[in-house]
């Protein structure tokens, strides 16, 4: 087996049997109300959420991020996930549609989840190995209600993924991709319920997240620069990317944080 084989192989498996696209690669596809199939995608499909998606939506939405998650999402346990991930919970309708979709579209276009944006593209990052950097695989989805797929319209990965606005967005939460992939889960170690909770709260819970940073004795215990303790306490974007950072030290134990002298006790554990 080549080594792009069992990166292949190692996907998740709705990935799994669909055309893999390499870097130069093209497909054609359009979505637009002209087509016939407009929306048909939008129903009973599992959408996962990147830390981004829930507070972006939320936001939209006028809503807490706690709010959000309640009312909006669902959250799958499997004994395969090392970590929790966050679905869009569809309608309790017969056809299962999301919720913010009608039949002019999708009402939250701008703030649209990641999956949406890559749409017919998917993504999979292989497990971490040691000394390697994931690198992502992109497969195509040419699924049989989709006539967007017999469009004109040209793309490779790259220029489907710069239309849709989505490398900044990935610019963003390289943190949190760092932490999904990282090598501290070679071997199929898992985190103990604490630190899943942790993950949780700091990834998808803003809100809560900023009670835990301003409202404990957080502050106390960690040194941080001024600037940021201020940009962070209006800022949601600010404050995510402290939260990937924060994770880095309190679930692997990584110098991403100093502790006050004041603060630190033998054996501690972060």
């Amino acid at each position: 087996m080549t080594d792009s084989e069992q990166k292949y192989s190692e996907l998740p498996e709705p990935l799994k049997g669909r055309r893999q696209l390499s870097k130069n690669d093209t497909f054609c596809f359009d979505c637009q109300p002209g087509i016939s199939c407009f929306t048909q995608c939008c129903a009973d499909i599992n959408i996962l959420l990147t830390p981004l998606d829930v507070l972006r939506l939320a936001r939209r939405l006028d809503m807490s991020t706690r709010e959000f998650l309640d009312t909006h999402t669902m959250m799958p346990i499997t004994k395969d996930l090392h970590l929790p991930v966050v679905m869009l919970k569809m309608s309790d309708a017969e056809d299962k549609r999301c919720s913010f979709v009608d039949k002019n579209g999708c009402g939250v276009y701008e703030d649209r989840p990641w999956s949406c944006r890559m749409y017919p593209l998917g993504m999979g990052l292989p497990p971490a190995r040691a000394g390697e950097d994931p690198v992502p695989v992109y497969v195509l989805f040419e699924d049989d209600f989709c006539k967007g797929t017999k469009e004109k319209n040209e793309w490779t990965v790259d220029s489907w993924k710069q239309n849709q606005a989505v490398p900044e967005r990935e610019a963003f939460e390289v943190g949190f991709q760092e932490i999904v992939s990282h090598p501290w889960f070679i071997g199929g170690r898992q985190l103990d319920p604490r630190r899943i909770e942790m993950f949780h709260m700091a990834c998808y819970d803003l809100d809560t997240f900023r009670r835990f940073v301003f409202s404990s004795t957080f502050l106390n215990r960690f040194e941080l620069e001024e600037d940021l303790i201020e940009e962070m306490r209006t800022s949601d974007e600010a404050l995510l990317q402290f939260a990937f950072r924060w994770l880095r030290f309190a679930l692997f134990a990584e110098p991403t944080m100093k502790v006050r002298e004041t603060a630190q006790k033998p054996g501690r554990n972060p």
